[in-house]
């Protein structure tokens, strides 16, 4: 399955967008996404998603744990992988994965909210890597652009982020290789997809990380 960002190949996004507005971008790509799961009835959270074989309940797993995984990253604890761990969210624990989510949702944007972050160092074990804290933020701005929309078409919801957070997260997108050692099977994205002429920055964006924009409802952003 393909996990848009987490690629330590992929350039720098500071070369595209400032670092405070890849915070407000990535602020606003979050509150999206929980946005989205608010809409999720009962039978949504074992409905499959565009991560190919994974449920809602599995995908929001992931996004809680990246959202811990960075904060501790932000403020100088990412080489713990316990912070990166998955909660536990079947049913037979009785976990809320809203609730769960909506916690990590704050950690996160209270962590990347203090004063200095960009200059940091993050430790981002998937990586195997040390990245600027710029350039941290701007992987995790892109995985919840792309996780939002995931979100979107599972729970049958509308996409809504304006142009520019669209056009910021394909331009960071737009750096991720597509050489075919690092696409395919094991890696961490699909092959890009090939899209006719037209199409816009959101179906852009997914096709490139070997997303079908066209799959299920196909939420546009507004």
């Amino acid at each position: 399955m393909t996990d848009a960002g987490h690629d330590h190949t992929t350039a720098s996004p500071e070369h595209t967008t400032s670092s405070p507005d890849l915070i407000k971008l990535d602020h606003l790509a979050v509150e999206e996404s929980l946005r989205l799961l608010t809409a999720a009835r009962a039978d949504d959270w074992d409905r499959p998603t565009p991560c190919a074989g994974w449920t809602l309940r599995r995908l929001v797993a992931h996004m809680a744990a990246q959202h811990h995984g960075f904060a501790a990253a932000a403020r100088g604890s990412g080489a713990d992988r316990t912070y990166w761990f998955e909660p536990d969210l079947s049913r037979e624990y009785g976990q809320e994965p809203l609730k769960i989510y909506e916690e990590s949702v704050r950690h996160v944007l209270a962590a990347f909210a203090e004063d200095g972050v960009p200059g940091r160092l993050f430790v981002l074990p998937d990586f195997g890597a040390s990245f600027p804290g710029r350039v941290a933020v701007g992987f995790h701005f892109l995985d919840y652009v792309v996780h939002a929309w995931d979100v979107a078409v599972t729970v049958g919801g509308e996409l809504r982020l304006a142009d520019d957070v669209v056009e910021a997260a394909l331009a960071v997108a737009l750096r991720v290789p597509t050489d075919p050692e690092r696409r395919g099977p094991g890696a961490a994205f699909a092959p890009a997809r090939r899209l006719p002429d037209g199409e816009g920055p959101l179906a852009r964006m997914l096709a490139h990380l070997g997303r079908d924009p066209h799959h299920g409802a196909n939420p546009t952003a507004r």
